[in-house]
């Protein structure tokens, strides 16, 4: 029976992408910054699970069709003028 991978990085890899961006880590952060990581990636994992699909004439702020906001102008683009 075939495993699945263990998604979670390791501290050497968290250490080596840190490097790679200009961000070397003091060793004594390192598991910090990795169990931060995992987590981060988690919560990502998460929410591409999630079903994001909304209804496009929504205003995700109020929930209302984006027409009838008072700061959107009939295409549904921030009006200037207002």
């Amino acid at each position: 029976m075939a495993t699945t991978p263990d998604p979670r990085l390791l501290p050497h890899e968290v250490a080596q992408w840190a490097r790679g961006a200009g961000l070397p880590l003091d060793p004594g952060r390192l598991d910090l910054v990795t169990a931060t990581a995992n987590h981060i990636r988690s919560v990502i994992a998460v929410l591409r699970d999630l079903d994001l699909d909304v209804d496009p004439d929504l205003d995700p702020a109020e929930g209302v069709p984006v027409p009838a906001h008072p700061a959107r102008g009939a295409e549904g683009r921030d009006d200037a003028a207002v």
